[in-house]
This record gives C-alpha cells, structure tokens and sequence, in this order.
C-alpha cells in the first residue's frame, strides 16, 4: 500500500468553511450597500432598501448553516478535515450580519411607526 488510504492522516479541504466565511461577509455588506444604494440613487429610498435587510438575514443564516455544517464535517473526519477556524469565523460573521440585518429592521420599524404616527 503505497497510496494513501481512508485512514492516512491527509487533510482534506473543507470548503463549507470557506463558503461561510464568504456568506458571512456578504451579510454584513447587505445593510451599508443598501444605503448607499439609497443615497446615490434616486430610485431607491431608504425605506425602499429595507430589501438589504432581508437580504443580510438571510445570508447570516447561510453562513451559520454552512459554519455548522463545515464542524460536523471536522468532527466525522477526527479533525482531518481542514477548516475549524474558518467554519468558527463564518460563524462569527453570519451572527454579527443577522444582528446587523435585525438592528436595521428594528431602525425601519421604528420609522415606519414614527411616519405613521406623526400625521
């Protein structure tokens, strides 16, 4: 048995990892392209990019899936899969943009009811 077999102790690539931390970082850019999308144009408005909201939630989410997903797979493979780090910073990343994405629902909520109430 010259070649490597099942048990040899090659890492393998990981790559729900790496797609984590890239929906990570995708969810916390949502929110600001959102309102930029807003200030520079003239056919969104900042009520009208709430869309980024939804978009940066569920983007967080993704990245929390594919995060435990890629730690299940460290874990079945006895730590020789690669990635560890990587799935515990896409989950770091995927929280802090649905906290992003959940704090700018909150500020549009909070809006609408001042609209609202105002008149």
């Amino acid at each position: 048995m010259d070649g490597p077999t099942s048990s040899s102790s090659l890492r393998r690539a990981n790559p729900r990892a790496g797609w984590s931390i890239a929906f990570g970082l995708l969810s916390l850019a949502a929110v600001p392209v959102g309102i930029v999308l807003a200030r520079e144009t003239r056919l969104v408005t900042l009520v009208n990019s709430a869309g980024s909201v939804v978009v940066a939630i569920l983007l967080g989410f993704t990245a929390i899936v594919l995060s435990r997903r890629a730690r299940e797979r460290v874990q079945i493979t006895l730590g020789r899969a690669r990635g560890e780090r990587a799935a515990r910073l896409g989950r770091a990343l995927g929280l802090l943009g649905v906290l992003v994405g959940a704090t700018a629902a909150l500020a549009i909520g909070f809006y609408g009811l001042l609209a609202v109430f105002a008149d």
